[in-house]
């Protein structure tokens, strides 16, 4: 994944550059990382990491360190790791925050710490970020570099999912309509092409339409339409009485759920 490093920075000597330790550059005896444990690992408060086409998303990340009482806190940095496979693996496809985390002492051998992590379309100014083949799950560790560059690490923090932000559209016509008659619905699934900075239809994905009579407040669905190769919808309904049509995407592990705004129909 090409994204911006973990900054860890071991009183300035120690820098990780997406995580690469390069084996070439190891001593014969590699320095021993901090006498650390992680615990509560959070990304984004559980949620989704949901990025568009531009600019940068900041989330928030927190978790707990807890460290001998005899080792001094300012003595390391710590932050969160995203990764995938079956370990956190530092040469490998893993990433983490721009900026390692903040510490708060709980106690002499407890630390809370919150930690930023930024997330840039690979299209942007930056080079080293988010391309589509990156949207999906990671899992979630963490990492701590000692002031000798001793590095350790700890994983099975639970997963996140990091998605491209997704649009929806409606129009359902004409309007208005006789009661019986014909109303063609139709809108487009699009979610963000991190690569080109633009928004593409999203193929073959089903997608429910809904109505809402007018005066209620719940949508029921319809049918359930699939997207063309381009992304768009087109169904038919028969006229029944007042109220709103919208198309509704309950979302994959690549694309976050996205409901139309209702478009509202009256039938005379």
């Amino acid at each position: 994944m090409r994204i911006r490093a973990l900054a860890l920075a071991a009183s300035g000597a120690v820098a990780l550059s997406a995580f690469a330790v390069p084996a070439a550059q190891a001593a014969p005896a590699a320095p021993v990382g901090p006498a650390v444990t992680f615990s509560k690992v959070k990304v984004n408060a559980g949620k989704n990491i949901v990025v568009g086409t531009t600019g940068k998303l900041t989330v928030t990340a927190t978790y707990t360190v807890t460290k001998p009482a005899s080792l001094s806190a300012s003595s390391f940095q710590s932050g969160p790791a995203f990764y995938r496979g079956t370990t956190l693996d530092l040469e490998g496809n893993s990433f983490g925050g721009d900026n390692p985390g903040t510490c708060t002492t709980v106690s002499s051998t407890v630390l809370n710490c919150t930690a930023k992590v930024e997330f840039r379309p690979a299209s942007s100014d930056d080079t080293e970020d988010l391309t589509n083949a990156d949207a999906g799950t990671w899992k979630l560790g963490a990492l701590a570099v000692g002031s000798n560059g001793g590095i350790t690490t700890q994983t099975g923090f639970g997963t996140s999912n990091v998605q491209r932000q997704a649009q929806l559209t409606v129009n359902a016509a004409p309007e208005p309509v006789k009661k019986g008659k014909t109303i063609t619905v139709t809108g487009k699934l699009s979610r963000a092409n991190w690569d080109t900075s633009k928004y593409a239809g999203y193929a073959a994905q089903p997608v429910q339409l809904q109505f809402k009579k007018n005066g209620s407040t719940t949508y029921t669905t319809v049918k359930t339409v699939k997207t063309s190769s381009t992304g768009g919808l087109s169904t038919t309904v028969k006229a029944g009485v007042d109220g709103s049509y919208r198309y509704t995407f309950a979302g994959t592990t690549t694309t976050p759920a996205v409901s139309a705004a209702g478009d509202f129909v009256d039938v005379k």
